[in-house]
């Protein structure tokens, strides 16, 4: 088989792919979805209010021709940006894809739609609540992501590093448990596709449709043949196994 009647091949299935079970596997959740979201967050991070978990993928891809450094980042390779909210069952609830790899994190998500969508409230958020086992305010339901992100309403990132007490560092820790579970998304992606452990060798536009491609099969896996709970020992990184020794005082509260 010829290599152009290949690419042919791996292009249409892609898009049917997309138009098949783009809808299906990433509907815009309805507010009692959220609701039943943020319960995920509660049970297994302690983190209440959190309804959706942020971070950004660099996908490496060969260097499109006239491109100049548009494609290319600090980490020295040339990638395209898959920047999602993912719930606590690894599956990703929003994607944005295609952006420019040399573009941080926080600057695609404010030109996005997912960055413009809670501050507009098409998303359907849940109203503010109290936090469980407080008496104080109604508290916002909010996004939990890296200190690349700047803090929004409906946004919630970590205090700076330097100078915690004991009470940022706890939210800290407890902001890290949330937010791994969109990095332990993205690890499950690379390693089930072997494609996304090298340079995807395709000019932009078609890297996208791939992208798109495999994230709907990601959760069609997670939502058919997955179980919660499915290698969250391997993809959960060292760091957020209690690294500041809070485990035992996050249980207490």
């Amino acid at each position: 088989m010829g290599t152009s009647t290949t690419s042919g091949i791996v292009r249409a299935s892609c898009a049917t792919f997309w138009l098949r079970l783009g809808a299906a596997m990433l509907p815009q959740p309805t507010r009692q979805q959220w609701l039943q979201i943020a319960q995920g967050f509660l049970e297994r991070a302690q983190f209440p209010n959190c309804f959706c978990a942020l971070d950004g993928k660099r996908i490496r891809v060969k260097k499109p021709p006239n491109s100049g450094y548009q494609f290319y980042k600090y980490k020295q390779f040339f990638s395209v940006v898959l920047l999602a909210l993912a719930d606590t069952n690894y599956r990703f609830i929003i994607v944005d894809i295609g952006a420019y790899g040399s573009l941080a994190d926080a600057r695609i998500f404010r030109a996005s739609r997912m960055g413009r969508w809670p501050q507009s409230n098409q998303l359907d958020i849940p109203q503010p609540a109290p936090l469980p086992g407080s008496s104080g305010p109604p508290a916002s339901y909010v996004i939990v992501g890296d200190e690349g992100f700047a803090l929004l309403p409906n946004l919630m990132c970590p205090f700076p590093r330097r100078g915690l007490d004991e009470k940022r560092c706890t939210f800290n820790y407890r902001l890290s448990r949330a937010r791994r579970f969109v990095e332990c998304a993205f690890r499950i992606l690379a390693s089930k596709w072997s494609i996304f452990l090298s340079a995807i060798q395709l000019v932009p536009e078609n890297v996208n449709n791939v992208i798109k491609a495999f994230v709907v099969l990601h959760n069609y896996i997670h939502m058919y043949e997955a179980t919660a709970d499915e290698d969250v020992d391997f993809f959960t990184p060292a760091s957020y196994r209690d690294p500041l020794n809070l485990e035992e005082l996050v249980q207490q509260d």
